[in-house]
């Protein structure tokens, strides 16, 4: 009998540490709204790699979750995810529907409309980010005043993976 609990406490211990090392370096998310569709929809449920940015910082094309300055209706801190388009240091132009990086113009295959509004012209500064949304027309992102560039203290995590809906499930790019 004494082998036995030995072994359940075991199991136990095992469990909790198990989750814990999972929550601490993973957290799963799902994603609420339209701004980056096509690459992601509502509902698709992601998992975040939190882990990831402990250790440094986003880099260009990253699908990051961070903390905004909006709150939800329960008064909460709103997440948003959106794409890294630009990290400390560049030059970001966006004029005429275009995207510039460092006077180079950006190619995204991965946004349904070519045409980016907005009249930006900023270099990033040291640890802040620039973001938007694939669904240039439907993402409040760093083009509006409202959220602004991104501090890397609020960003959580990398988005790396769509468990959910199953017949999209993969690794996100």
């Amino acid at each position: 009998m004494d082998n036995e609990m030995i072994e359940w406490a075991k199991t136990i211990i095992i469990s909790l540490v198990i989750a814990l090392l999972i929550t601490t370096f993973i957290k799963p998310t799902i994603v609420k709204n339209y701004s980056m569709s096509p690459t992601l929809e509502e509902n698709d449920f992601l998992i975040i790699n939190r882990f990831l940015y402990k250790r440094g910082e986003p880099h260009r094309g990253d699908i990051v979750v961070f903390k905004s300055n909006l709150r939800t209706e329960m008064g909460k801190q709103k997440l948003l995810i959106k794409r890294v388009i630009a990290v400390p240091g560049d030059k970001i132009v966006i004029t005429e529907g275009d995207i510039y990086i460092n006077d180079n113009k950006l190619e995204e295959s991965y946004v349904a409309d070519r045409y980016t509004m907005g009249d930006v012209d900023l270099t990033v500064p040291e640890n802040e980010i620039f973001v938007m949304g694939d669904n240039r027309g439907n993402s409040l992102d760093s083009r509006d005043g409202i959220l602004g560039l991104v501090d890397f203290n609020t960003v959580i995590g990398k988005a790396f993976v769509r468990i959910f809906p199953f017949s999209r499930i993969g690794l996100l790019k």
